[in-house]
């Protein structure tokens, strides 16, 4: 055979170069795509595939374990179940590469769940790293049920669970293709996230995303239990930004409509913990799509309470702009609103009026909400409810704010003021309570419309107890809302009547106004104690009681501190 020409020879060589430089890119890339599928979570649960293409080998010392298990479970828990002994075999079981093995220390771990309530210890969590890992659907299922029973019965400390390393196969099981297995590894999640320390815990380890894939499952003891861990998991505002970001509000909304109540339930839960960070709203509600919020204000019609309530708590926590309050209005809230409050549930109403609360305190808004059937129903919650502070106190800010609607005349038409004046008679009211109360009809007094309503509803022990409260030192607005009531109604011949026996407590009240330091207070008391003197009788009883000698040393005080002012705004000046 002929030697190679320089040319050919030189082909030659880059032929082998070109084939070497492809073979190493080619191997590199092999080994990238290896590396890659060795990583991903479905290979953790098919690796073990393999052992299912032998018969696994019992051992000797395994054997020997298993009998001596069989015999003290056959002994009726004679022992402690819970001993050194059990614990050793359970080891020996769980780790062991036979199905049949593992199942039995999966059953037994089961039946303690089930029969027992009584602490695990710190020991017996280790069995259930291996039993959690098996490559046995029929272990999975066990014992996932069984550390779910542990956990809801607080006989395992839930941070302890994590710390002992169980939440990685914990959430490698939400990958499982088995209902049953995606259901108890939701549930473990769902309780484990009641922790603080648990919840950063889940969020660092990926755990979101592979339960929000679950909330959208067609098992709904799945889907229920994906959508609880979530709920419980939005209590950290890190987790939030987490959710927000892998697209859980759509499907949280989405599942505001589900058949399922207690799906409902957790996703408007949920939804109402998201709305509380002021930051979320813009994702919340999209400017111009009511989609979401008319689906939430749909939810106020439900037929289950603690639905009722979640929706009150997340549209409260929404409607902290005016644009947004002015939607729910115009949604037609305020109807289901209304009989939120005639419900039988406590916190139902309240949460009910601590929305409207809100909801009057935007100007616009006012008009809409001071209609007739809103102060009926307000009216009645104050005459069934007057001891309840929280709806009394509430109830009063939003009538105080209706006051200054353009159709405050209707107040003055609706019970709310019989209800308001009943509620200061209740001893055991609050005194914030009685504040708002207060402050509510001194703010309706300044209308005469309003005054004459009051005066029809006053009696004797109403008369005494505005008084009583305008006399007591300990809370100055109070006793300044009460007293500006007082001077509202005199000269109605009714109040002057019902005060004639109160006169000594009245001079009392106004001594007290008059040597005040604040100035409102002292001209509240100049004020009330000139509209009384016309009257003979209080007239009598002030020069009695030197009541003029006490405004001569306010009037003297005053002049005083006119001339120290004189003086120091000369001294400016100059």
């Amino acid at each position: 055979m002929g030697q190679l020409c320089g040319r050919c020879t030189q082909l030659l060589r880059d032929f082998i170069a070109f084939v070497q430089k492809m073979s190493s890119d080619l191997v590199h890339g092999i080994k990238e795509c290896l590396t890659l599928i060795s990583k991903c979570s479905c290979l953790k649960q098919n690796s073990s595939r393999s052992r299912q293409l032998y018969k696994p080998i019992l051992q000797p010392h395994e054997r020997v374990t298993a009998q001596e298990f069989l015999q003290h479970i056959e002994r009726g828990f004679e022992m402690s179940p819970l001993g050194k002994d059990s614990l050793e075999a359970l080891r020996t079981l769980a780790f062991s590469e036979n199905p049949g093995l593992q199942q039995s220390a999966a059953l037994y771990y089961l039946h303690m769940s089930q029969h027992m309530n009584i602490p695990l210890p710190v020991e017996h969590l280790e069995p259930f790293y291996a039993l959690l890992r098996s490559a046995d659907l029929e272990v999975q299922q066990m014992s996932s049920l069984s550390l779910v029973n542990f956990l809801l019965e607080g006989n395992t400390d839930k941070e302890l669970v994590v710390q002992m390393g169980l939440l990685e196969p914990i959430l490698d099981l939400l990958e499982s293709e088995d209902p049953t297995v995606q259901c108890n590894s939701c549930a473990c999640i769902m309780t484990l996230a009641v922790s603080g320390f648990n919840r950063e815990a889940i969020g660092a380890a990926r755990g979101v995303t592979p339960l929000l894939s679950l909330a959208k499952s067609y098992d709904p003891r799945v889907q229920q239990n994906a959508v609880g861990a979530i709920l419980n998991l939005t209590q950290s505002e890190k987790i939030q930004q987490v959710l927000c970001k892998e697209g859980a509000l759509p499907v949280l909304v989405l599942l505001l409509e589900s058949p399922d109540s207690e799906v409902q339930f957790y996703s408007c839960a949920a939804l109402s913990n998201v709305a509380a960070n002021v930051q979320h709203h813009k994702a919340l509600l999209r400017p111009g799509d009511r989609f979401r919020l008319r689906t939430l204000i749909s939810l106020l019609a439900s037929s289950v309470d603690k639905i009722k309530l979640q929706a009150c708590v997340c549209l409260r926590n929404l409607a902290t702009s005016a644009d947004i309050q002015a939607e729910m209005v115009a949604e037609n809230v305020l109807p289901k609103l209304c009989s939120l409050l005639a419900s039988g549930s406590e916190d139902v109403r309240r949460a009910s009026i601590a929305l409207l609360w809100i909801l009057s305190q935007y100007p616009h808004n006012q008009d809409t909400l001071a209609c007739a059937e809103l102060l009926q129903s307000l009216g009645m919650l104050l005459s069934v409810h007057k001891t309840d502070p929280m709806i009394v106190g509430h109830t009063a800010c939003i009538i105080k704010n209706l006051s200054l609607s353009k159709n405050r005349q209707i107040i003055t038409e609706s019970p709310c003021i019989e209800g308001l004046l009943q509620t200061m008679l209740f001893t055991d009211t609050h005194e914030e309570s009685l504040c708002y109360v207060t402050s509510c009809l001194a703010e309706l007094a300044k209308q005469e419309e309003a005054t004459l309503c009051m005066v029809q509803w006053m009696d004797e022990p109403l008369a005494k107890c505005l008084v009583r409260l305008a006399g007591q030192l300990e809370h100055t607005e109070l006793s300044f809302q009460a007293a500006s009531i007082i001077q509202h109604m005199i000269g109605h011949e009714k109040m002057m009547l019902l005060w004639k026996n109160d006169i000594a407590e009245i001079q009392a009240y106004l001594k007290n106004f008059l040597t005040h330091q604040e100035i409102r207070l002292q001209q509240l008391g100049i004020s009330t104690f000139c509209r009384l003197r016309e009257d003979p009788e209080f007239s009598l009883a002030f020069r009695k009681s030197q009541m003029a000698k006490l405004l001569e040393q306010v009037r003297q005080q005053t002049e005083e501190t006119q001339e120290l002012l004189r003086a120091a705004i000369c001294h400016e000046d100059s």
